[in-house]
């Protein structure tokens, strides 16, 4: 089962960072959190990647709705994306798949609104 959205893109990584966040801020997802996996594992790790991060994505309404349906709903929060620099020299991002990841809980009312993030998500990754 495919658990994430993708697009792969002919952007710079950078620019792609910027371009995913924007469209993400136009359907109502800011970034709580931002990972530079290159960065941190060159300095934990002394080991070279390509651009390679994570960022954490969250819609304050719905993640108060799903916190609301099913209190350790937090556990799967927030809706992470990752955009990574291809070998080709392309930049691919991806976005959780929210149906996905809460199809693992044991809550169908969560199913509608999984339903509804998960096109928020595609909107937002189809503007990019």
């Amino acid at each position: 089962m495919k658990y994430y959205l993708n697009k792969t893109t002919d952007y710079q990584f950078d620019e792609a960072v910027d371009k995913i966040t924007l469209a993400l801020k136009d359907v109502g997802f800011g970034i709580l959190t931002e990972i530079d996996i290159k960065t941190t594992l060159k300095n934990k790790l002394d080991v070279e990647r390509k651009p390679y991060k994570i960022l954490g994505a969250c819609n304050p309404q719905f993640a108060n709705k799903a916190l609301s349906l099913e209190e350790k709903i937090g556990i799967l929060l927030p809706c992470n994306v990752t955009i990574i620099e291809t070998e080709e020299g392309k930049v691919d991002v991806s976005l959780m798949d929210p149906a996905v990841a809460m199809s693992v809980v044991d809550n169908p009312k969560l199913e509608s609104l999984a339903a509804v993030v998960r096109e928020k998500l595609e909107l937002a990754l189809s503007n990019i």
